[in-house]
């Protein structure tokens, strides 16, 4: 990449919108903490935010078709009409932690403005939300609770912006 293609990836990068899109209330203090912790730290390579979207109320009665249907309907609401939507889902690319990092430079070089990178519900996503994704990311193999997820994944953003910076967070 050229110095002038560089300063130019790194001015799209900074000038991203980057959200996190929750569903349900952080349980465990350490996973609150842990998403401040980086919160603060992507907020000096993009513009970055956290959105917790309350579950659908008596979501504990509810079965599990229409929970996801319910919480669909709010994630749907709250996609902008510029978004590009990113889910994490067990059943999405696995890539490592440089291939992320370049995926996201290709997407704000090409033009794509507005992120949301998505953490559903225990039960996953609706068919609804699937259909509206642009993209479908897996951390891992294994399988994480919704709750460690976020604060997986706001670490591995945090390295891709630092990859993508040359900086030496991350060591290959």
């Amino acid at each position: 990449m050229t110095k002038a293609s560089l300063a130019e990836a790194f001015l799209f990068l900074h000038m991203l919108r980057v959200r996190l899109l929750l569903v349900g209330k952080h349980q465990d203090g350490f996973v609150e903490d842990g998403l401040a912790f980086f919160e603060k730290k992507l907020k000096h390579y993009c513009q970055f935010e956290t959105v917790v979207l309350a579950q659908p109320k008596q979501a504990a009665q509810l079965p599990i078709e229409e929970l996801k249907k319910r919480e669909g309907e709010l994630l749907l609401k709250t996609f902008g009409a510029k978004s590009w939507v990113v889910l994490l889902d067990e059943r999405g690319q696995t890539p490592n932690s440089p291939a992320f990092a370049q995926l996201l430079e290709k997407w704000a070089v090409g033009g794509q403005s507005h992120i949301d990178f998505v953490v559903g519900g225990a039960f996953g996503f609706s068919k609804e939300v699937y259909e509206r994704a642009n993209f479908q990311l897996s951390l891992s193999k294994m399988t994480f609770s919704h709750q460690i997820i976020r604060l997986l994944f706001a670490e591995q953003l945090y390295r891709a912006f630092t990859i993508l910076r040359n900086e030496p967070y991350h060591h290959a």
